[in-house]
């Protein structure tokens, strides 16, 4: 007997879909791979031919060539790169230049190789989300999928710049979509998974930061805790001050020359008389978890608020990098630093190896930062296969996330976005209403008239009509003149005496509000709120298109409800 299988709904879209997330996971994490040999490349040459006196001038070097490329050849702008990934899901349906993937790996690679003190984290972020908006492109998907596609280059990058699958999947759901639906979960986590193992393929399945085995007591759980305060406050003196820092240099130093120049030469100085502040900063953070290192605790404080101030001075200055590496760096020194007092205060207590808090002081970090704990947790896990301390990094990075969220709400990344308008969040009604076009709404079975119409001939058009606005037309060459409703013309149909002496111009309004095609659809319904209209004509250059309803805005809502509740 030969039996029938009925195929799923939308099966052929999710396998498709699927596929390409792993064509975006293959695409981004070799992205990841060449990312990372070039900034080996540039910077074995650059430290090859320099010293320590010379760092000024290839950190200049480094960021002016960043913003000479970024403003001439790609015709871009700096910036951390996640954000604008954040505001093409919210309000551009995920849509980002293709040039976008290659101008921000190669100005990265200029700026941090040459000393700047940023991450190459959110410029990959941006690119594979790049990569993926523009292979949904290709493909010709829907909006909504291509959104899940940004995502996928998102996810793939983080998990091979890392080595971290589970961190690419959280950072892109917790961080960057907001979105938990398993709709967007399953091609997320195989461009993770795909992206994770081509980065083994050319690199290894190597630990960014290995060390010894921790153990840790009871007392070094209510240090934890204690440690928890001190990374809340530390990442929001961080948070501040780099937004502040960002801002005066944009402000008061107006030519991009000169702030690409100043700022260069400011990061490069700090590198002279502290090294570590120079770049990505994993190397010291490698010797802080290792117990290797050796810089006085003075210095150390000093130094965590110099890397602080280098970061935001490399971002102002049009460098292109992220805040992921800087973060992890501060908060390595905070926990050491923390680690470091701790045992001085209380010697007779015994707490962990000074590398135990340098580890949990990342955690603390960059989940408040980022305001994303599970981020955070599992990122720090995964870099440094310290499974065996999940419980104190677990309570780090809720508490110290729980704390800092009292005084900064929001993300790094999405209190600009937010600040600008620039950042809806999911599931609410202006998110859903962005996924609406007012040009799916116009109604255009509308019966028009001209305004040398008489009363009379109005009155049998009205009979057959099956709505009761009537737009009105040119007589000579149809531009959209008003608005003629039953409402306004009832005080003279029931009269026949005056059928044929009065004209529709009598009775028709030209001060009704219209709105153009290409308008946000929040905003026509404040429109309709505010003068109480049901309908709203919809005009572009003078040319009448149809009708927008409430009525059919209601309907559509509810559609596209059920189907991202499908999703």
């Amino acid at each position: 007997m030969r039996r029938h299988f009925k195929v799923l709904p939308g099966w052929d879209t999710r396998i498709r879909l699927i596929l390409i997330a792993s064509v975006v996971g293959i695409v981004a994490g070799l992205a990841a791979v060449l990312l990372n040999a070039g900034l080996h490349l540039v910077s074995h040459w650059i430290h090859h031919f320099s010293s320590r006196g010379l760092f000024p001038v290839f950190t200049t070097l480094g960021i002016v060539v960043s913003v000479v490329l970024f403003r001439y050849l790609f015709r871009d702008k700096g910036g951390h790169g996640v954000p604008e990934v954040i505001y093409s899901i919210s309000k551009r349906g995920g849509d980002l230049r293709l040039r976008t993937a290659p101008s921000r790996l190669i100005c990265c690679m200029f700026t941090i190789a040459g000393g700047g003190s940023a991450g190459p984290e959110a410029p990959l972020v941006i690119s594979g989300a790049s990569i993926g908006s523009n292979l949904a492109r290709l493909f010709r998907m829907k909006e909504r999928q291509r959104i899940i596609l940004v995502g996928c280059g998102a996810s793939a990058a983080i998990a091979s710049i890392f080595n971290a699958p589970v961190t690419g999947i959280l950072f892109t759901m917790e961080a960057v979509m907001g979105d938990w639906s398993r709709g967007h979960l399953i091609p997320i986590a195989i461009a993770a998974v795909v992206g994770t193992e081509v980065s083994h393929l050319f690199r290894g399945n190597e630990i960014a930061f290995s060390h010894g085995a921790f153990h840790f007591s009871h007392s070094d759980i209510l240090a934890s805790v204690a440690l928890a305060f001190v990374t809340a406050l530390v990442a929001i003196i961080f948070f501040r001050s780099f937004r502040w820092i960002g801002r005066q240099m944009e402000t008061r130093i107006t030519s991009f020359w000169l702030r690409a120049v100043l700022g260069g030469l400011t990061v490069g100085g700090m590198a002279m008389v502290f090294p570590d502040v120079s770049g990505e900063g994993y190397g010291a953070v490698s010797r802080m978890l290792n117990g290797n290192y050796m810089a006085p605790t003075y210095i150390l404080a000093a130094m965590i608020l110099v890397k602080m101030a280098a970061s935001a001075v490399t971002s102002g200055a049009g460098g292109v990098g992220g805040i992921f590496a800087p973060s992890l760096v501060v908060g390595a020194m905070t926990g050491l630093l923390f680690g470091r007092c701790a045992a001085a205060l209380f010697p007779d207590i015994g707490l962990a190896e000074h590398g135990f808090f340098a580890l949990l002081g990342m955690a603390g970090v960059i989940s408040s930062i980022l305001q994303a704990p599970l981020t955070g947790i599992f990122l720090i896990l995964e870099i440094t296969a310290s499974y065996s301390v999940l419980l104190p990094v677990v309570l780090v990075a809720v508490l110290s996330v729980t704390l800092s969220n009292f005084l900064e709400p929001d993300s790094i990344y999405h209190r600009e976005l937010f600040q600008k308008g620039l950042m809806l969040r999911h599931r609410t009604d202006a998110r859903v209403l962005t996924e609406i076009r007012l040009t799916e709404l116009i109604e255009t079975d509308c019966s028009t008239i001209h305004p040398t119409m008489t009363l009379g001939e109005f009155v049998e058009l009205a009979k057959r009509a099956t709505r009761n606005f009537f737009p009105v037309l040119s007589k000579s060459d149809g531009t959209y003149l008003g608005m003629v409703t039953l409402e306004a013309a009832k005080p003279y149909m029931f009269d026949p005496l005056l059928y044929e002496t009065i004209l529709v111009e009598a009775f028709m309004s030209s001060t009704l509000l219209e709105v153009s095609p290409d308008e946000d659809l929040s905003d026509v319904i404040n429109l309709m709120d505010e003068t109480g209209a049901f309908s709203l004509p919809v005009v572009e250059n003078g040319s009448f298109m149809g009708l927008v309803s409430k009525g059919t805005l209601l309907d559509y809502y509810r559609r596209e409800m059920k189907a991202q509740e499908e999703d």
